[in-house]
């Protein structure tokens, strides 16, 4: 039986929940027993660029942890880092779009602001004056050392100070509400253990403060491009077959992963080494279908690569349809996206004004 829209988009839901939970566990790296919070203390912070509509590997690979975390955990604030987004050139009317694109995306994801303190990072000053105190914590070998600098410095020649300085900002998105845990991919854990040793060093120099964060690591495997499985699925890349948005349609949907890149072996296997293509396919059906991936490949069994990617569309495309439809009617819904940020703003300021005071305290400020 077909279910109304917002029932469906709950039964999927819950449907990712109960797969997180079965299929993935968080690991608490890189802090000493003495600086792990209680439960009742526990405070969870995540952020992301306004770069538009999320692609499937946001959804699958961050999103429904966010999803899932807001149930956990009794604090959890989720950013729209926009300061973050101008590291690189920016259209503003394109970045206001994006921005709205952005909150309607996470709403129909399943965030709920009921739950979790959803917020546009510009609209909270506090996190820029605390990147510039801990700017002034920060050598400059420190911050040369982290790979996005290496990486994207390489790719543009050369870099802006803004670039170069972003992972101290990210060190205050986080402190900023003493949060304990970090939802992040393992390229994003040098960045982590940055906050990590600004945390020990303002805590050393100026009293305990900050308690410091800790990795919360998912075990899903990351949504690979489907046109080059080496490279993750990402928004920004020139083949527009390689990546699914959670608004395509199905007929889009079907035509992107009947085009991914496979192999010339017909059996559906699960070896991300050897058959690479193949195994990204598997790893998309597993976390569509909410099923692990040994079943996944089991219910290929006696199909081909063809087969299976009309299987993989199938699932795909009844997973994202009910995010897609939300994200529709959120977006026809402006002034509603727009008072979500200014009750996160308000609420999000109400945790970061006593910091940043007690801040401004310790280094003689005030």
């Amino acid at each position: 039986m077909a279910l109304p829209g917002r029932a469906k988009l709950t039964h999927h839901l819950r449907l990712a929940r109960r797969f997180l939970r079965h299929n993935q566990r968080f690991l608490c790296d890189g802090v000493s027993s003495e600086n792990k919070e209680s439960p009742g203390q526990a405070r969870v912070f995540s952020g992301i660029q306004p770069t538009g509509v999320p692609h499937l590997g946001n959804y699958l690979g961050a999103l429904e942890n966010w999803v899932s975390l807001q149930d956990q955990y009794p604090s959890v604030l989720y950013s729209i880092v926009d300061l973050h987004s101008i590291t690189q050139p920016q259209d503003p009317e394109r970045l206001r779009t994006n921005i709205m694109d952005m909150v309607a995306s996470l709403l129909a994801c399943g965030i709920d602001p009921e739950k979790a303190i959803l917020f546009q990072q510009s609209q909270v000053p506090e996190h820029a004056e605390l990147a510039w105190i801990l700017g002034c914590l920060t050598s400059m070998p420190r911050l040369r050392h982290l790979p996005q600098w290496k990486m994207k410095s390489r790719q543009k020649n050369e870099g802006s100070v803004g670039l170069y300085t972003y992972p101290v900002l990210q060190a205050a998105d986080i402190l900023l509400y003493r949060s304990t845990h970090v939802p992040v991919g393992e390229d994003q854990t040098q960045h982590l253990e940055l906050a990590q040793d600004l945390a020990r060093i303002f805590n050393n120099r100026y009293g305990k403060l900050f308690p410091e964060p800790c990795a919360l690591l998912s075990a899903t495997q990351k949504v690979k491009s489907l046109r080059d499985p080496s490279a993750k699925m990402s928004k920004s890349d020139p083949q527009a077959l390689a990546t699914i948005a959670i608004t395509d349609s199905p007929d889009d949907i079907a035509l992107k992963i009947r085009r991914a890149v496979t192999d010339f072996t017909s059996e559906v296997t699960y070896d991300p080494k050897a058959r690479p293509g193949v195994s990204n396919l598997v790893t998309i059906h597993a976390a569509a279908a909410g099923i692990g991936v040994e079943e996944a490949v089991a219910r290929a069994r006696g199909s081909d690569t063809r087969a299976y990617k009309a299987t993989v569309s199938e699932a795909v495309i009844w997973r994202l349809a009910p995010i897609r439809e939300e994200v529709l009617r959120l977006r026809a819904e402006r002034p509603h996206l727009e008072a979500v940020l200014a009750a996160g703003r308000r609420r999000a300021r109400q945790l970061a004004a006593p910091t940043l005071q007690e801040i401004r305290r310790r280094l003689g400020f005030s």
